[in-house]
């Protein structure tokens, strides 16, 4: 047999037709069957692209290692130097984690992965390198980026600036930094070397932003200007950016306004405890967005699942989603969204595309969206990686 032929599914919940897929790709959408393929009954479910889940930190879960109870204190650098004290104590080993979360994502649908990876000073370079090891062993799962990131800061850590430069170097996708005022307290030195190491290595950026209010609008107008300065318009991303959610909206249009003129992404978690960006906002001014899960069940808080289904309902609620079309935008933020800002080649649900696809039972988006089912099918490539919410590849 010669390929595989999805029969009676909905795409994006609307009528039912086949999908025939050939050497990993949708080869026609239509209502022909298709001679010596072999046949996968949907019975009606709704096909979908596979999830992209935009912002991971896969290298630092404890999924799988029984509870510890948590002991992060209330502030950010405390959390950070937790966590920093914690990884050796409790073995948090990046590689045997992160492939425990590629098996949990792929479960919930998830085809497509960027995870931020700690590079700093007391680890230099075993979370990247675990991480690496499991995105090449699982090549076939799941497409992964690997952001190089500074969680313990740049600047006020000698020597981290050459880790990562050395995670770049051995094949870390993206360049990342975090709270440039708030924890480098020199944003100027930390954003030079942010946006060199991109320009040394041709690499996009991706930096947290939790600095809220006045405090993170001077960032984002600093990261704002050098995008424009270096010509890196299409190229950046900042994930969280709190400050778009602050009170001052004749500011935070202006934000706004200009992240949509240099094309500057934004990675959201929809979070329940902090400020966050409008949704419909950036929407209307043309703003990419995409989301993802953050940290899962790690030294930080207990919460997360990896379920991007999960976090399109978030979002809705965060927004307060309502309307059939806003829910629905929702679900696109968390797939065709993440595949904009992932520049995902041949996504979504069309002739040609990458056979990266999801079956949900459900009558329609909306109705998947805030019943969350288990998935009935996920494909990679074509070929099977979860069905009925169980992964089907092997982990420790």
């Amino acid at each position: 047999m010669s390929g595989l032929l999805l029969k009676n599914i909905r795409p994006f919940g609307g009528a039912a037709t086949n999908i025939l897929i050939r050497d990993g790709r949708i080869a026609s959408i239509g209502s022909g069957e298709p001679e010596n393929v072999k046949v996968e009954d949907g019975n009606g479910a709704i096909a979908i692209p596979g999830f992209v889940e935009a912002h991971a930190h896969l290298d630092k879960s404890l999924w799988g290692m029984g509870w510890h109870a948590h002991q992060a204190g209330p502030t950010l650098e405390d959390k950070i130097s937790t966590e920093r004290r914690l990884r050796r104590e409790l073995d948090i080993d990046p590689r045997r984690q992160s492939a425990r979360q590629v098996a949990l994502a792929a479960s919930h649908g998830t085809t497509a992965i960027r995870s931020h990876v700690d590079v700093d000073t007391d680890q230099k370079l075993w979370c990247f390198e675990g991480v690496a090891e499991t995105r090449q062993h699982f090549r076939d799962v799941v497409d992964m980026e690997i952001v190089a990131f500074p969680q313990s800061g740049m600047m006020i850590r000698p020597g981290t600036l050459e880790l990562m430069d050395a995670a770049l170097a051995a094949g870390a996708d993206v360049v990342g930094g975090l709270d440039p005022c708030g924890i480098d307290r020199d944003p100027k030195g930390q954003l030079d070397a942010v946006f060199g190491l991109a320009e040394k290595h041709g690499k996009p950026i991706d930096i947290h932003l939790h600095e809220p209010d006045a405090l993170g609008a001077f960032s984002l107008e600093l990261i704002i200007e050098r995008t424009r300065a270096l010509g890196m318009r299409g190229k950046v991303t900042v994930s969280h950016a709190f400050c778009l959610g602050m009170t001052d909206r004749l500011r935070v249009n202006a934000l706004v306004e200009q992240l949509a003129r240099e094309d500057i992404a934004i990675a959201t978690t929809a979070p329940a405890g902090w400020p966050a960006p409008a949704a419909d906002e950036l929407r209307r001014a043309g703003v990419r967005l995409c989301a993802g899960s953050d940290g899962i069940r790690d030294t930080w808080g207990p919460y997360g699942n990896l379920d991007m289904l999960e976090r399109a309902l978030f979002i809705g609620l965060r927004n307060n989603f309502r309307n059939d079309s806003d829910v629905e935008y929702a679900l696109h933020v968390c797939t065709q969204g993440g595949a904009d800002v992932l520049k995902l080649e041949s996504y979504g649900l069309h002739e040609g595309a990458h056979a990266d696809l999801v079956l949900i039972d459900a009558e329609t988006i909306p109705e998947a969206v805030a019943a969350r089912p288990k998935r009935k099918l996920v494909l990679k490539r074509g070929q099977p990686i979860a069905r009925d919410g169980q992964a089907l590849i092997t982990v420790e």
